[in-house]
């Protein structure tokens, strides 16, 4: 059965979550005060729009929040969001999100936190993509990263390079490399185009591929397929707001060199203060002289982090244009997104984006455990439970399903231990699958395995 969810907040986080939950068959009702966000709703998705303030009580009964089971506070206001989001306990709503950017609601010592405001998920984007960064700083060569199975099963996206032996290879070819370590390419992107490959596909340069493996054996898969992975031992983060300060602040924890680059020489003095280890440098993000005297071209890694796309972009092409090794650019207009492989730049996320997958991944319920949506492809990773059906009970073989086009099982995880499957891997009830799925193959995969 379909949820019930009202969302508040038509901007980017409201339009992607209305746009996916519609998809899974949910009924949504998004509020939003701008006639202009309405209509766009109205246009593309299959939703209903109300016109109005979340903090309305009275829309809110329109938006019918007395049969909703979900409540989705997505504004630029915090304020607005937290209000909504307590209008919608007094109306007995069982689960409530909000985004929030203040770091007053964050602590678990604030006098308005989680618990105390009785919002079940308050999710920060700016803290979001700071862990996200961190985590991607780690891997050197590897594009997207997410886990599964507690931890034990890792995705990892690589762009296929000239140097790479990949390339050219089919995946059959990929067999013999396969008996050494079990791996699964899960998928190649190719332009805008996804494919889910067979025997025949062909690597080319040029190409993302995804691999789902193993966490203890990424980096021998790593060495075999040519990737190289090492902690960066000297930073460069151009812009100094919440996200800047909070990378410095754990890249300082791992004894990375940091330097930070911020244009306003009162932030700076404040980032002086908060950080101990760091370099602050009062300087523009785009002068490329005083950068290089600095040793940008030296650097293992460049983030970009400012709230300026564009400079954000530019920084980081100017950067590896000098000599920088890797660089991940903040994107707070997605639709760039796809282009900026092409120019060089390694990784590109949007705070807005990563909001919302965590929104999602805290939505799905029953047979779904979490999900990752990666960007410039139109695919999902998910994190399914074989449900204890009649069915299932007699430990169909994976060749034997009805598995729908476009979706393929990278991993099982089965009593703490993880197998790559083949064709006669048996599933059993209480299985968790890790699956790579185009959207479109989503909801016959749920059908699959519902109970």
């Amino acid at each position: 059965m379909g949820l019930k969810v009202i969302i508040v907040g038509a901007g980017e986080v409201g339009y992607y979550l209305a746009d996916r939950l519609a998809l899974e068959g949910h009924e949504i009702v998004v509020v939003d005060r701008s006639e202009d966000k309405i209509k766009r709703l109205e246009r593309s998705l299959n939703v209903m729009a109300i016109k109005g303030s979340g903090a309305s009580a009275k829309v809110l009964e329109t938006a019918g929040i007395k049969e909703a089971d979900l409540f989705v506070a997505v504004t630029d206001s915090d304020e607005i969001n937290l209000i909504s989001c307590l209008l919608a306990r007094e109306y007995g709503v069982p689960r409530k999100v909000a985004r929030v950017r203040s770091e007053d609601y964050l602590s678990p010592g604030s006098p308005l936190n989680e618990q105390k405001l009785g919002i079940d998920l308050i999710i920060n984007p700016a803290r979001v993509l700071a862990d996200e960064i961190v985590r991607l700083a780690e891997i050197t060569e590897a594009t997207d990263w997410a886990e599964f199975a507690r931890g034990k099963v890792i995705l990892l996206g690589y762009q296929v390079k000239e140097n790479c032996p990949l390339a050219g290879m089919s995946l059959a070819n990929l067999k013999d490399l396969r008996a050494l370590y079990d791996f699964v390419i899960v998928a190649i992107v190719r332009g805008n185009q996804t494919i889910i490959p067979t025997g025949k596909d062909v690597i080319k340069v040029g190409d993302k591929i995804f691999i789902i493996a193993k966490k203890r054996d990424i980096p021998a898969i790593e060495y075999l397929l040519g990737f190289t992975t090492k902690t960066p031992s000297r930073v460069f983060i151009i812009g100094g707001g919440q996200v800047g300060a909070w990378v410095a602040k754990q890249m300082e924890a791992k004894k990375v060199e940091v330097y930070l680059v911020e244009k306003d020489s009162e932030r700076c003095e404040e980032l002086a203060e908060f950080l101990k280890r760091t370099v602050v440098l009062n300087l523009d993000g785009l002068d490329a002289q005083e950068l290089l005297k600095e040793g940008i071209d030296r650097s293992d890694l460049v983030i970009a982090v400012t709230d300026i796309d564009t400079v954000n972009i530019l920084g980081a092409l100017l950067a590896k244009h000098h000599g920088a090794k890797k660089c991940i650019v903040r994107i707070d207009r997605p639709d760039f997104i796809p282009l900026l492989s092409d120019l060089g730049i390694d990784v590109a996320l949007s705070p807005r984006l990563l909001a919302a997958n965590q929104i999602l991944r805290f939505v799905r319920r029953g047979q779904i455990l979490s999900v990752a949506t990666f960007l410039g492809s139109e695919a999902e990773v998910v994190e399914m439970v074989v449900p204890d059906t009649e069915f299932f009970r007699k430990g169909p073989k994976l060749q034997e399903l009805d598995f729908p086009e476009g979706a393929i099982v990278g991993a099982v995880y089965r009593s703490g231990e993880v197998i790559i499957p083949k064709g006669a891997t048996t599933l059993l009830p209480g299985d968790d699958l890790v699956i790579f799925a185009k959207r479109e193959a989503l909801p016959k995969l749920e059908k699959l395995f519902s109970s």
